[in-house]
Parts: structure tokens; sequence; C-alpha cells
């Protein structure tokens, strides 16, 4: 069948199985349309679609604004079809041509009434400093000094004019270099360059954004270069509509953009998971042999080199690396353990299954094992039956695309969005020493006739402790990413982390684990707020590493504890159930409160702190430390 021939036929299933309200269906399909087809055309056949699917599915809801110098219009529809293949369901401001100062200076402007997640700021050097883009060769040193510094204090102002206005994320584009220096070669001769001006001017951008919360980066400079800046521009259009992107670089936009909002939205991969023959090394090791599998620093090898590279920089991110293959496991396992050209040792993965099951039960054990849900892992395969076969067991599961080039796999894993972080807390750089420590801990209780002697064994401490400026961001990322023991799933940025906690009335807390095996780092999260006679639960979630340890207990006893000596006579919060948070769903009932009320499944419950009392388990010991202050 011929490619257009295939989309067509998807679009005709697509329509019939949304009139046939066969939803899960009518996703899949959208979503292989995109993958055949991610162009305008697709973006405006899905669009209306989404809006149908809307509320039928678990969809991330994100308010994005876009501030802008130039026309971004034709990107949006791209955009929305791209992040609904990552469950998110956006909803897009753009602001008025060339107006996003007044639109951040006006605190009745549309961008303030809309009440955005996120705003992007889209502006070229050409705008804002026309000087040191075309007319460079006649400035005096001092001129283009004036002009860097003039920018810098620009973007300076913008944010923290935006900041006292609005708590969404920022994310402000760097400058792009000229195509061609005003100076030509001299340009690379000379002190005062016109590269050196733009590299002046992103520096500065990167210490404005690390000197503020939940403003960012995005680097279209490099965005340009990685796609060709000689086939980038597109004069003709700029001149006629104001679109300076040549069509075949709008959806590349869409993607760099998507990268920083799949994990503003929460909607990141936990794991990556992977296949062996074929995609992490070359050949198939059954029927070649440990001395006949592709693995090396000459091609093909390299490209599987560069592949294991590529993940064990995400390992870095705190990504956990995970096997799921078809294969004899000791012929597998020596190749893991002993070819030279493996960059990946056994140690590297936090799960294996390596057997002749259908991948899909592997990877329901994989998510089990980790703790984790099937929609926090990702799939690496580059036999397409077997994405397929994921597709459809495990339809959960995030599942890559390679390419049919091996030297292009480790820019497929790289360029995904769901790996990306905006944000590295000390438990993400730790999260494989983490796993390995939960594995001495599982064979540790085998030993044990009840939870209870294991408990004791542990010798478990929970340091609780309110929000410090060091603790913010892991605060934050845990709300965004925690979705099995939370009982409200709601998620904060960083900067509505700090506004909080400035709130009188308010109290965020932190909790951090540890037992006789190490450190599990911060891994819950509670965030109150007192009102009259009761104190209301906002937020309480824990990371699914310590699940089922009773450590949730003794966090909130220590809530109950306060707010009874600030003088609350009640404990309340809500339950509202999510396609993930079953964990959670009896916690309340199990700590003796009691269900007040019903709104359609979400459920109000309240402790009375009066009669009632919330023990810590005696085998927990309890640490409280008030922090710093913000």
């Amino acid at each position: 069948m011929k490619p257009e021939e295939k989309s067509a036929e998807l679009r005709q299933e697509i329509n019939r199985a949304i009139s046939e309200q066969t939803i899960e269906v009518a996703s899949a399909r959208i979503d292989e349309l995109w993958r055949r087809e991610p162009g305008p055309s697709s973006a405006a056949f899905i669009a209306p679609h989404i809006e149908r699917l809307r509320g039928q599915l678990n969809l991330a809801r994100l308010r994005m604004a876009v501030l802008r110098s130039y026309t971004v219009e034709p990107v949006i529809p791209l955009l929305r079809a791209a992040a609904f293949g990552f469950r998110v369901d956006l909803e897009v401001h753009v602001g008025d041509y060339n107006a996003y100062m007044q639109e951040i200076l006006d605190v009745n402007s549309p961008l303030y009434r809309f009440e955005p997640d996120v705003v992007i700021v889209a502006v070229r050097l050409a705008d804002v400093a026309p000087e040191l883009w075309q007319e460079y060769a006649v400035l005096e040193p001092a001129a283009v000094q004036d002009a860097v510094e003039r920018v810098s204090r620009t973007l300076e102002q913008m944010v923290a004019s935006f900041r006292q206005r609005s708590r969404a994320a920022l994310i402000v584009h760097n400058m792009e270099q000229p195509v061609h220096a005003a100076l030509g070669v001299l340009d690379s001769q000379v002190e005062a360059s016109q590269l050196e001006s733009v590299q002046s001017i992103n520096r500065e951008f990167r210490r404005i954004a690390r000197q503020n919360r939940g403003v960012y980066i995005l680097n279209y400079d490099n965005l340009v270069a990685r796609h060709g800046r000689v086939l980038w521009q597109d004069d003709r259009k700029f001149f006629a509509v104001g679109l300076p992107i040549a069509a075949h670089g709008l959806i590349h936009v869409a993607n760099e953009w998507l990268r920083f909002l799949v994990p503003l939205s929460g909607r990141v991969a936990k794991a990556l998971v992977v296949d062996l023959d074929n995609t992490l090394w070359g050949g198939v090791i059954g029927e070649d042999g440990m001395t006949g599998i592709k693995l090396g620093v000459e091609y093909p090898g390299a490209a599987y080199q560069a592949l294991q590279r590529a993940m064990l920089d995400l390992s870095r991110r705190g990504i956990l690396l995970a096997i799921c293959s078809k294969n004899n496991p000791q012929e597998a396992m020596e190749a893991l353990q002993k070819h030279q050209g493996m960059l990946l040792k056994p140690a590297d993965f936090a799960a294996m299954r390596i057997n002749w099951h259908e991948k899909s039960q592997g990877l329901r054990e994989i998510s089990a094992e980790l703790n984790i849900g099937l929609d926090s892992l990702a799939f690496l395969d580059d036999d397409p039956f077997e994405r397929e076969q994921v597709r459809t067991g495990a339809p959960d599961v995030l599942v890559i695309d390679l390419p049919e080039d091996p030297m292009r796999y480790a820019s497929a894993v790289r360029d995904c969005p769901a790996f990306e972080r905006l944000t590295l807390s000390v438990e993400d750089r730790a999260r494989r020493s983490m796993y390995a420590k939960e594995r001495e801990r599982t064979r540790a209780e085998e030993a044990f006739r009840s939870k209870g002697e294991f408990f004791r064994y542990l010798r478990q401490e929970a340091e609780i402790q309110s929000a410090t400026p060091a603790s913010i961001a892991r605060i934050a990322q845990l709300t965004q990413k925690t979705n099995q023991f939370n009982v409200t799933t709601r998620r904060y940025s960083e900067q509505q982390v700090a506004e909080i906690v400035a709130n009188t009335g308010w109290q965020v807390l932190s909790m951090r684990v540890k037992d006789r095996f190490g450190d599990h780092g911060i891994v819950g999260v509670a965030i109150t707020r007192d009102d009259e006679e009761v104190c209301e639960i906002d937020t309480f979630l824990l990371s699914c590493r310590v699940i089922g340890r009773a450590v949730e207990t003794a966090l909130l006893s220590h809530i109950a504890q306060e707010a009874a000596a600030r003088g609350r006579k009640r404990l309340a919060g809500w339950f509202v159930p999510t396609k993930m948070n079953a964990p959670a769903a009896q916690f309340y009932a199990q700590s003796g409160f009691e269900c007040q009320t019903k709104d359609g499944e979400c459920q109000r419950w309240i402790f009375d702190l009066e009669i009632g009392q919330i023990r810590c388990p005696d085998w927990i010991r309890l640490n409280v430390s008030e922090g710093g202050g913000i």
C-alpha cells in the first residue's frame, strides 16, 4: 500500500472509531497517522478530533501563550498534534505581532487574562537589536557593547515584570547568529566580533534564567544550526507575511517547544526499556554469537555504541534503564558482561526480562518491579512487529519508533521529549544506586516472617522539614511526576511552590526517608492550608520507591499533631481519583478519616483532631526540622 493510501485509510478509521465511540482505537490511530505523516495536513485533520476527544481521555491540560516578534501561527496546529501523542492537551494564546513587551508590562493584557501555565517568548535578534544583525560592519565597539547591554537589560526587566504578575513557566528563545558575518572571515579574527556579541547576549540570558525560578532558555541558535542555518531562513515569506522560518523548519520549532512542554506537563518517562538484538547491538546473539555481533568503535558497531552513550546520558538524568528481550538469558548476559564493546553493563539496568514471553508482559513485570506506572515506561525496539505488539498489549507505554538506519538510533532517543528534564535533583543523580539498594532490601525482606519484623529491621528514619530554597525544586518535581500515591494529583511549578510557602496559613513539608541500606532522599510532600477550625490537605504524595512502608502514616501523624497545636479541630482532604492513583484510594479510610461528602467520584474525608489521634508507627524514627525559610 502506498503511503498516501495508508494515510487515507487511517483517516477513515479515525472517523469511524470516533463515530462509534471507540475512543482508545481513535486515539491510537491518530498517533499512527502523526507518526507516518507529521505535517500541516495531518495537523489540520487531527485538530478537530482532539476537541472531540477532550474529556474522554486522560490528557494533561496545559495553557500556553506565545509572545513573539514574528509570525508563529503555522507552528501551533503542528504543536498541538505532536503534543497529543504525549497525551498533552494544549490550549494556546498567541500574542499580537511584535507586542510582547506591551503584553508583559500591562497587567490587564490578554496574556494575563488568559492565565497561562507556560509562556514562550520567541523574539529575533533582527527585531530587538537590528544594528547587531544588519549594520554591524559600521558599528563602533562602544555601540556594540551598548546594544548587548540593552538587550540583556530588556530581558531582565521583562522577567521581573512578568514574575510580579504570573506564576507561569517562562521559556525564552536565545538569539541566533546571522548566516553570514558582516566582516566575513575577519569576524573570527577581531576581538569585538559579531559572533561574540551574540554569544555575550546568550550568556546573559542564561545568567538571568539561573537567577529566576521557572525561567528557561530555549537554545534557538542551536536549533537553527542543527537543521541547517543556510536553509532555515525564508526571506520571501518573511517580507510577505512576517514568517522568517522556511516551511520545513516549522515542525522542528514545534518539536523543540515540546521538549519543554512535556516535562512541564509531567508526561515524562521515568525508565527506558530496550531490546537487545539489533537494538543495543547489531546482529542476533543466538545466531551470530558474542564474537559476531556488531558493537565497537568502527561502523556499523559504532551506531550501537552511540545509542549506549545516549542511554548512559539518560541515566545521569535519573532515568532508569531496563531490558526486555526475547533471547536465551545465558547468551545475552554473557554479551552484557564480557563483550569489550559494551559501554552499558548489567549494573546499569534496574530490571531485566530476558525470556521468550511477549514483550508487553515483560513491560508489565518491569513496571511492577520498579514500582512505576506503565505510562512511565518508554520502549525501544528495532522490530516494527514488536513495537506494534506493545502498543496493542500495553497501550500506556510510550513506544519510540526507530529509523531504519542504526546510525540514527541515538538521535531518536535524544530527540524524545519524554526524556527531557528542566531541573536535576540530588535524588535524580543517585537514582540508579537507589534502585540497587532497593534490590538489597527486597532480598532482605524475604528472610522475615512478617512486615512488622522487616520494618523494624530496616530502622527507618523519616525527616520532615518545612520547605527551603534548596528543597523547592525537588518538591515541585514530585508534584509533577508522582502519580500513584498522590491524593489530589495537583501539579505545581517551582515558582508556584515558592509563592505557596510565602503565603500565611499555608504549610509546605518535605519528607526524607533513610534506612539501614541508605538514603532515599526527599520522597514525600505535603501541602496544607489552615482555614478557621480546619487544616485542609491540598497535596499529599509519596514517591513510588517507599510506598507500603508506613512512612506516609509518619508524615500524616506529624501534620495532625501540628494542626492540633495550631488550634485546628479537624483535618480534611479530598481524594481525587485518577487512572493511576489507586494505591492512595484507601489512605484516608485506613488512617481513621470519615468520608463526609462526595462530588462525583471525588471524596472529601474528615478526621476529628479533638477525639482522635494519628500515631507514627513505632518502627519509624521521626525527626522534625523547621528548615531555613524562603
